[in-house]
Parts: structure tokens; sequence; C-alpha cells
């Protein structure tokens, strides 16, 4: 099997790990800080005071109760817990930043900008992972890491973002995802055509994937609405893949992908689909074979062994012994 993935130096790995770390201190910041209420004040009523939490910008705000011993040291530790985290999150961000710049000097792997945004703002809400998970073009990047390299000649390009649902319990009256999408940008609509697609002002899309068995779990006014795919039952497979890489923009995003084996399966799969867009075709069968040769020959921690084969649908085994005969050519 030719040389697929030429190996991250001692310098570009030691990045990788620090980058790892570093989002990690960064994102529980994030995480912190959205989990607590917008501001909490004291607040003159006809003159009473009560303490009060602000929802949003606009001032919207709710009674907490008369003004007490109790609500204003409630307050206290609101007010200092909320300045501890914005230190943290202030001196972790400077941190990794700069962590960020070496990374785009290295020319290691990148991800899109828009496809960075709204993977940060699902991580930031704790979707990503447990809910969502990364699948189509923008998986790519954390493939590379997976290897411990640069895969050769990887297709990396796209211009939307796909994800797929993979949460298991239904949230009654949760919008998850049309609420994360409108935080990053509200000019984002569902295209009346396609209710599984959001656009936003610059055209970009987002499509929202699901496979029949997680498609009971998103809540019923949720958008963009899913339509069942048994394909992408394959994705749910395995052992998922979890990176931290950079955007072109110089921003970190974590991505949580398929199990790189499955993921290659299907693209290949798709590749011989008649429904699939015929423009799309050669970059999946592309990536499906390159993908496939990396985990064989760099991924020693996804195995291709016999148990693996006896595990695949009927659908992928001839696949699969295609590509067996053509990787030892």
């Amino acid at each position: 099997m030719p040389t697929v993935v030429h190996p991250f130096s001692d310098e570009q790995a030691r990045v990788l790990i620090n980058l790892q770390q570093q989002y990690e201190v960064w994102m529980e910041a994030e995480r912190a800080l959205a989990s607590m209420p917008y501001n909490l004040v004291r607040k003159e009523v006809n003159g009473y005071s009560y303490l009060y939490e602000v929802k949003d910008r606009a001032n919207n705000a709710r009674s907490l109760g008369p003004w007490s011993d109790e609500n204003a040291a409630r307050l206290d530790e609101y007010r200092a817990t909320k300045v501890e985290w914005q230190e943290r999150r202030t001196t972790s961000k400077e941190r990794l930043d700069e962590t960020c710049r070496l990374y785009r000097t290295l020319r290691l792997p990148l991800m899109a900008s828009a496809a960075g945004a709204i993977i940060r703002e699902a991580d930031r809400r704790g979707l990503l992972g447990p809910k969502l998970i990364v699948v189509g073009t923008n998986a790519m990047p954390a493939y590379h890491v997976e290897a411990g390299g640069m895969i050769r000649e990887m297709p990396d390009e796209t211009q939307d973002c796909d994800l797929a649902w993979t949460g298991t319990e239904v949230e009654e009256g949760a919008q998850p995802i049309w609420d994360m999408l409108k935080a990053v940008d509200s000019t984002f609509t569902i295209n009346s055509e396609r209710s599984f697609q959001a656009r936003n002002a610059k055209a970009y899309e987002v499509e929202i994937l699901a496979a029949p068995s997680r498609l009971g779990s998103i809540f019923r006014t949720d958008r963009p609405m899913p339509i069942p795919l048994p394909e992408q039952e394959w994705l749910l497979e395995g052992r998922f893949v979890d990176h931290v890489v950079v955007c072109r923009d110089g921003q970190p995003a974590r991505i949580v992908a398929p199990d790189p084996r499955w993921f290659a399966l299907q693209k290949l799969w798709m590749a011989r689909q008649p429904k699939r867009n015929t423009l799309k075709r050669p970059k999946d069968l592309k990536q499906g074979h390159m993908l496939l040769d990396s985990v064989a020959k760099a991924m020693p921690q996804y195995q291709l062994d016999q148990s693996f084969e006896a595990g695949l649908p009927g659908d992928l085994s001839p696949i699969f012994d295609s590509w067996k005969v053509g990787s030892h050519e």
C-alpha cells in the first residue's frame, strides 16, 4: 500500500496536544458562563426592593422575590462567580489564541470558518457529541489528527455544514438545533423546499441528518427537521473521533465525528448511489478510499480485522471486499 499519511513533526504534535488542553479549559469557562443567568440586579419597584433576573439585552426580566439577606448573598455570590469565570475565560483564551497562531504557522489541517462557528456554539451548549456530530467533509481535519499526520490528497473543501443528530431522549418543548443556529446567525431560515436544511443571508447551508432510530428524539417543533436516512445508522457504529482543530479564521473548533471506518465505507457506498449528485460522487469515492487506506496504515486503534468485517451489513460487505483487493495491488 502506498504511503498516504505524512506524519506530524514533534513540534506539530506538541501544538496539537496543547491546543486540546487549552481549548478544554477555555470551553469549560464558556459553558459555565452560558449556564449562569444573563444578569442579576437589585431593582426598586414602588418603593420596594427586589432581586431581578435579567434574561437578555432587551432587559426582559423576572422577579426572584423581595430583597432580603438571602437574596443579597445570592447576588454577591453570583457576581463573584461570574467575575471568576470571566477572568478564567480571558486568560485561557489568550493562551489558546497563541497556540492557534502556531497551529496555522505549522500548516496543520484547517477547518472552514463558517462551519467552525456553528460547531463551536454547539459545543458551548453541550450539544456536540451527545446530540450532534460533524459529518461530511468538515469532519476531515479530525481524521488527519487521528491518523497522526496529513492524509495526502484528501479533499477537504466544502461550502456547507452537515451535522447528524445523535440524541436518544426527547426534551419536551426544546429547540436546541434552531436555538443554536440562530445564536450563530440570526438570518438563518428554513429552506421551504428542503425542511432538513437551513440557509443564512449569505446562502451558507446547514443540513441536519438523522438515522431513523434517532429521529424520534428530536422534538417536533425543532428545526431543521431531518428526514430519516437508513445509511445514517452506520455512522452511529464504532467509536467517535474527537479532536480540536483550528479554522481558517484562526479560531478553534472541536470536531466530534463518526468512526473513520464506517464513515469511509458510507462514503464509498454513497459514491455508488444513482440518487447521489453526480458532481459529488468523485469526491465521495476519493475520500472513502483515502480514509480507509489511512485507517489501515496509521490508525491501529481502529481495527480492520475479521471481527470488524463480520459486523458489516450486507450493503457494505462487498464494498469492503473491493477495497481490500485494491489496497493490496
